[in-house]
């Protein structure tokens, strides 16, 4: 008999708001995080916006041997994963460690790091490298940091899956503990792209939005204007227990994860399906594993990430999955406001869903001014709206033809003598 998976703690670092409180404050009110870039002169490129995230002191909260160790990328991981498990009350000296795991999800890694690498191998200076900045560009530093900050020596795993990474984690994670592999996972996404290089190579796909001289309104997914993605960055992380385990402690519970569905499109390096197949398929093999006709799902948080094409295909998928329901979900892109955070999105989305469902109320797709004929679906335009909630869906996309889809459900923490 496979575990139930429930969701006890939340972390956020993200460009409208560092904290989930915060975070959902500027979700809630349909903030824009958008803003011409400061980290780095971008005035010659063609896109000089991006969702920075901004008044944040990780010195603060985080070991200062591992922020000297790692890059801005596992900062945000490390600061998202403590909130996380501070707001989890887990105690980790309580816990058995070997059944504690560690899941990240992540695009890129330490883009600022290897970026840092090659000038000064262009400049004879790779002797200045060294070990300390190679292992900051190390992927898998984040996992590993969060490991090391909390003790935690059960499965630890890092995801590359591009823009789907986080949601991929986070479901890697429900089926760690589903099958008894784990007591409690801490699992998410992070991201921290802004680079120089990086962007360079982004322009260069001419997917990102130009709208240079009004940021706050250039991310608008399925708007018939909308003219590319915004660039985003922070870190989404959540604490996952087994529904036993969290009600031996008496923990508060967010949600239940009640189904799961991850695929590959097998079609093209960058470009979505265009029939929206596989994302359909993700998103009823999740429904299945949940036990949930279509129907009962209220709002889905969708990949949404402002181009023509994903934001085309993923209202064909939806319509694919839900049928005629499909004009009465609710349906909103909080990277609207956020901006894509690649590898990070789909943490920071999912805990989207569940501070939705504690406070029941949709958060909008901002900027949808004028409708796409090919996007026609309700997204929630502009406002937050009241509604009662008890079963969510939040998407991912990512190059490469990743897919994944998660469902979340309303569960109240049980008490010691009632079944989990």
């Amino acid at each position: 008999m496979l575990n139930r998976v429930v969701v006890t703690g939340l972390g956020v670092v993200s460009p409208i708001g560092t904290g989930k409180d915060n975070y959902a404050k500027g979700l809630f009110s349909g903030l824009s995080g958008v803003e011409r870039i400061t980290l780095f002169d971008a005035s010659q490129y063609t896109t000089r916006i991006a969702a920075e995230v901004k008044d944040f002191h990780p010195y603060r909260i985080i070991p200062c041997h591992l922020l000297e160790q790692t890059d801005r990328f596992a900062h945000f991981a490390m600061a998202a994963a403590k909130e996380a498990v501070d707001g989890a009350g887990l105690a980790m000296e309580e816990e058995d460690p070997l059944k504690v795991g560690v899941l990240i999800g992540t695009g890129r890694g330490g883009m600022s790091a290897i970026e840092e690498m090659y000038r000064l191998w262009q400049d004879g200076r790779e002797n200045f490298c060294g070990t300390s900045l190679f292992a900051k560009y190390f992927p898998g530093s984040a996992a590993t940091a969060i490991s090391i900050m909390l003790g935690a020596r059960g499965p630890n795993n890092t995801v590359m899956a591009a823009c789907a990474s986080g949601t991929i984690a986070i479901g890697n994670a429900f089926r760690i503990l589903q099958q008894g592999g784990a007591d409690v996972v801490i699992a998410g996404g992070c991201e921290a792209p802004l680079a120089p290089g990086l962007l360079a190579g982004a322009c260069a796909t001419r997917a990102m939005s130009t709208c240079n001289d009004d940021p706050r309104r250039a991310c608008r997914p399925f708007d018939l204007d909308r003219d590319g993605y915004v660039m985003g960055e922070g870190a989404g992380v959540v604490v996952l227990e087994t529904l036993a385990h969290a009600r031996e402690r008496g923990a508060r519970v967010y949600g239940e994860i009640a189904g799961y569905g991850v695929n590959s499109d097998a079609y093209h390096i960058t470009s979505p399906l265009p029939d929206g197949t596989e994302l359909a398929r993700a998103m009823n093999d999740a429904l299945q594993e949940a036990g949930l006709e279509p129907s009962l799902v209220d709002y889905l948080n969708a990949h949404g990430s402002s181009t023509v094409l994903n934001d085309r295909y993923e209202t064909r998928a939806i319509k694919k999955v839900f049928g005629p329901h499909a004009y009465q979900l609710a349906v909103s892109s909080t990277k609207s406001m956020t901006g894509h955070m690649m590898g990070a999105a789909g943490a920071v989305e999912f805990i989207a869903c569940l501070l939705a469902l504690e406070h029941h109320l949709i958060p909008p797709t901002i900027n949808y001014e004028n409708p796409d004929p090919e996007c026609d679906l309700d997204y929630v335009s502009n406002r937050a709206r009241k509604k009662e909630l008890h079963i969510t869906m939040s998407n991912s996309s990512g190059f490469g033809g990743h897919n994944a889809s998660i469902v979340v459900k309303k569960q109240k923490a049980l008490s010691p003598d009632q079944k989990a």
